[in-house]
């Protein structure tokens, strides 16, 4: 599985335009924050990161284009996270590293601009991130990608499907422990956590 590697009309050429650029997504990210993806426009992108609005139709051909790049970016960000953690921190096991990954997911839904709002597109599509998949698993593949290569780890179906799972049973949960509490409840917090750990020990610990 492969994500688009970019939904820009072209790429920008020049520093300043990739500046202009990320501008505009910092734009949108603002935007999501204070009116969510119905209030989100090109000219409010446009009129924030003080552009043209030809200047965002010279990279974007709508609000959902600016969106699913958006959400590319976000999706770099947690996979670079991820991966600098695996790398920085020892675990016993590999599944021992589910914490971290909820960790720098719910640190980026608190810090992140956008990312409440967005996470990794489905407000605005479930196959944001790529056309051929839900953006769940392209998170799983992703996520299957790093483990296998920070634990040296066999990739196939099983260790796929239990990710695969594990993703989609988290997301449920965190979005209902982010429903009411901004920070997010910290009791479901911790039951997400408990929830795929042991998911993934008592259905992978084997390995």
């Amino acid at each position: 599985m492969t994500t688009d590697s970019s939904a820009l009309r072209r790429r920008p050429a020049q520093r300043r335009s990739a500046e202009r650029v990320q501008r505009m997504l910092d734009a949108c990210a603002e935007i999501l924050d204070e009116s969510g993806y119905d209030g989100l426009s090109t000219t409010k992108i446009a009129q924030r990161a003080e552009v043209a609005i030809g200047s965002v139709y010279q990279f974007f051909p709508d609000k959902k284009a600016i969106a699913q790049q958006l959400a590319l970016r976000n999706l770099d960000m947690f996979g670079d996270r991820v991966e600098r953690a695996l790398a920085e921190r020892r675990y016993a096991h590999w599944y021992d590293a589910v914490g971290t990954v909820i960790e720098i997911f719910v640190d980026m839904h608190r810090t992140v601009l956008g990312f409440r709002v967005l996470r990794f597109g489905d407000i605005a599509d479930v196959h944001l991130l790529d056309v051929a998949a839900e953006n769940n698993a392209v998170v799983a593949d992703r996520l299957k990608t790093l483990l296998v290569s920070a634990f040296d780890l066999p990739d196939d179906g099983d260790f796929a499907r239990a990710l695969a799972v594990s993703v989609e049973a988290a997301d449920a949960v965190l979005k209902l422990a982010f429903r009411n509490q901004p920070d997010g409840d910290p009791a479901l917090l911790a039951e997400v956590e408990r929830l795929i750990h042991g998911y993934l020990a008592d259905h992978l610990g084997g390995r």
